[in-house]
């Protein structure tokens, strides 16, 4: 298949690239600058540049593609409207294009404030709706164009995408703790984070895409369900060895920045149905695997 992926040399979309090729497929990747068409087009794969504000260009690839995954997001924490606005403009105009088509549009979503104090599975559906709400309510948008013969599949990733060279979550955690000499955790830290290893999510894409998900399916990239908050501090610590502190929630915000309001939320899911659906298994690291390796101290 030729396949249109936004977001294509970023952290999880280089693995879903490489995957995509690995299994035969052409891949074109929208790509912002002249470093990242590089990037792609040294693996074997087109680059079609433009950026998520440049929505013709965006149309152009799903026009031309047998299949589109969209990964690309600004996560613009300080202006969550900039990343709303983009990913709502990006969702629709890939879903107009694919109407009618009964094309696959798999759509990276994420789990955050899914199912606080609860295990989510596959079968629970977002609470977010609209331009104003998480991720802009990209999910049920996105699910509004099975009824428009879109072959829709939700891909919603672990909140931890981890292994060497990340530069998400984990790395932001780790500087925090460097920064402030202890690897901390809020309350308890009894908060539960889903993980999963980066070249298992690249690969979840693929499959769902080699095994034609049904229309409407929602899928888990998680391989552990809910790591404790305390646990992941541990190996924090370990790994710089530094003291494991517990910080109250009134300091949370002072502590962590911007991190606070991810690093205490609860965000354990399964992914049984996904593994039954896909025949799929994880195979790479562990995040404490991951942490333990040194890979995150460099």
């Amino acid at each position: 298949m030729q396949v249109f992926i936004t977001g294509a040399t970023g952290w999880i979309g280089s693995a879903v690239v490489d995957h995509m090729l690995d299994a035969g497929h052409e891949v074109t990747g929208l790509a912002r600058s002249d470093a990242s068409a590089a990037a792609l087009e040294a693996k074997g794969a087109r680059a079609l540049r433009g950026d998520l504000d440049d929505l013709g260009g965006i149309r152009s690839g799903a026009d031309a593609a047998d299949a589109v995954v969209h990964l690309a997001n600004k996560h613009d924490f300080a202006n969550p409207a900039v990343s709303n606005r983009a990913e709502r403009g990006a969702v629709q105009t890939i879903g107009e294009a694919l109407a009618g088509s009964h094309r696959p549009f798999i759509l990276a979503a994420g789990l955050a404030s899914l199912t606080p104090g609860r295990v989510a599975t596959e079968e629970d559906r977002s609470p977010f709706h609209g331009i104003d709400s998480m991720r802009a309510g990209g999910e049920n948008l996105a699910l509004e164009f099975v009824e428009q013969g879109v072959n829709m599949v939700v891909v919603r990733f672990a909140p931890t995408v981890h292994g060497d060279g990340d530069q998400g979550f984990m790395a932001g955690l780790v500087a925090t703790a460097r920064a402030k000499a202890v690897s901390a955790h809020i309350e308890d830290g009894g908060n539960r984070w889903a993980a999963i290893h980066r070249g298992d999510a690249g690969r979840i894409v693929q499959l769902a895409l080699d095994k034609r998900a049904p229309a409407g399916t929602i899928l888990h990239a998680t391989a552990e369900t809910g790591i404790p908050a305390r646990d992941i501090a541990g190996a924090i610590g370990r790994g710089l060895g530094l003291p494991v502190v517990s910080v109250p929630a009134d300091g949370a915000g002072e502590h962590f920045g911007w991190l606070n309001k991810f690093f205490g939320a609860d965000m354990a899911a399964s992914s049984d149905a996904t593994r039954a659906l896909l025949g799929w298994a994880p195979g790479g690291r562990t995040l404490a695997e991951d942490l333990d390796s040194g890979c995150y101290y460099r």
